[in-house]
């Protein structure tokens, strides 16, 4: 009687192969759907962050110029505004980070456990990268505005 539960027949070893592929396809349709998410965030956050900087630019030349007394809410605004999207950055960029961890020690488990063929890797995420970067451009930015040094002065 146990042989007949553990014999498969060849039909079943196709199932459970293609079941096998299956699962294995949807970690990597799962890692794409997390890019587009750190996709949507990114653009959010290059809004907020542009738009920022922008106002911030406009009423400090308007004020430079003598056309306004004071700036200040506007500045203050668009620092507000920048520190938002920079803040939005940091947390997609830590939540991305910590989803994809679980999603390859999930990975790595199934494969360990033989229920998913682990022969393709996950690449490098130019997401991630292309994330990291606007961070990078969007600290420099608040930087440049608050303390009024820097490449964006």
């Amino acid at each position: 009687m146990v042989e007949n539960i553990t014999r498969q027949s060849g039909s079943d070893q196709v199932s459970v192969e293609l079941s096998s592929r299956r699962t294995g396809m949807s970690f990597q349709r799962t890692r794409m759907s997390a890019d587009r998410t750190l996709m949507s965030v990114i653009r959010t956050s290059l809004s907020l962050i542009g738009f920022g900087f922008t106002i911030f630019q406009f009423f400090q030349k308007l004020r430079d110029a003598g056309t306004l007394a004071s700036a200040a809410a506007p500045r203050n605004f668009g620092i507000s505004l920048v520190a938002l999207g920079i803040a939005m950055l940091t947390i997609g960029i830590v939540y991305h980070v910590q989803f994809m961890i679980g999603l390859r020690t999930e990975r790595r488990s199934m494969t360990e456990a033989g229920l998913i063929h682990g022969q393709s890797h996950f690449p490098v995420s130019l997401t991630l990268i292309t994330a990291v970067i606007l961070l990078l451009i969007g600290i420099m930015a608040i930087v440049s505005m608050v303390f009024e040094v820097g490449p964006f002065d």
